[in-house]
């Protein structure tokens, strides 16, 4: 076995006290640019962003989050969605007493892949006796108007960050607000679960604990054991929540006053309460990435992270 550099393993110490893990729920692929060696997973996290270069190294160090899942499933009431990639990104600045700033990409934190809802709308409202509604599951035999797409957004900035609860399991990691888009023809371009001013909230937290490993490199993402930069790598745990609720759908249907809302409410059971809904997200890959010695780059830190993301992008 290869030794470790006492510098390698004060890195992993402090890693791991400063930075901590992060939990992810939704990605897909967006037009995001390319950056070389270690900082390739962070291809949306704001370090342009004030208060990210407004950190000075001292009493504020400016990181890089990501975490990202390839597969999962999300349950809301009566219905459970298999769900494709997911990706979680953010800014976080360290303060010196303890607490930190969460600093989310102007796309929002979470970039999900659209999921098909199993059974389409005849599984989501129908059959029923609702006037209107009636007659719409009777046109549903047509598969291209029965279809249903669910995508996952943000509606805020994460919150109430733990920057330890990532190493351990049981622990919530952070406080995610998103909502829902269901898309069909027949609910209109506006139907959600959840809203901006009553999200759900989700809470991720460890099931298992993640492999963890330590690199250090240079500016521009090249590997270098003695480099300014360190990234954290927290691989492999299967992450869940089963602590959030669920509002019911809104904003859904052409003009029928709420009909389809209520029908969707109806089939699926929602609002449903804490306890009767679950996430879970399979094989997390999650990264922490900033300046190995912040202070070092005093009273400039922020705009150095920022120099050396820039000149990692291909």
């Amino acid at each position: 076995m290869p030794l470790v550099s006492a510098r390698t393993r004060l890195a992993t110490v402090s890693a791991l006290t400063a930075f901590g893990a992060f939990a992810s729920l939704g990605t897909a692929t967006a037009a995001t640019p390319a950056l070389n060696g270690a900082w390739g997973p962070f291809t949306r996290c704001p370090v342009d962003a004030s208060t990210m270069l407004a950190a000075d190294g001292l009493d504020k160090a400016p990181q890089c989050v990501v975490s990202y899942a390839t597969s999962g499933s999300i349950k809301l009431g009566n219905t459970t969605v298999i769900t494709g990639s997911s990706n979680l990104q953010m800014g976080v600045v360290q303060n010196a007493d303890g607490t930190n700033t969460v600093v989310p990409p102007a796309s929002g934190a979470i970039i999900a892949d659209s999921a098909t809802v199993p059974g389409g709308l005849l599984g989501l409202m129908c059959p029923s006796n609702i006037p209107g509604i009636s007659t719409i599951c009777k046109q549903l035999a047509d598969a291209k108007l029965n279809k249903i797409t669910a995508t996952l957004e943000s509606v805020g900035t994460p919150s109430n960050f733990d920057q330890i609860a990532g190493v351990l399991t049981d622990q919530t990691i952070v406080h995610i607000p998103v909502r829902i888009h269901l898309e069909n023809p027949f609910l209109g371009s506006n139907c959600y679960i959840g809203t901006k001013q009553n999200p759900i909230v989700l809470k991720p937290k460890n099931l298992d604990y993640p492999a963890f490993s330590v690199e250090l490199f240079n500016g521009d993402g090249s590997p270098n054991e003695e480099g300014e930069m360190s990234r954290l790598n927290m691989l492999g745990s299967t992450q869940i929540d089963t602590s959030f609720a669920v509002p019911g759908a809104s904003g859904c249907g052409l003009g029928l006053f709420g009909l389809i809302d209520a029908a969707v409410n109806l089939k699926t059971g929602l609002p449903s309460a804490a306890g009767k809904n679950s996430l879970t997200l399979n094989n997390t890959q999650t990264y922490l990435g900033g300046l190995y010695a912040p202070g070092t780059s005093a009273p400039d830190a922020g705009k150095r992270f920022a120099q050396n993301w820039h000149s990692a992008v291909k």
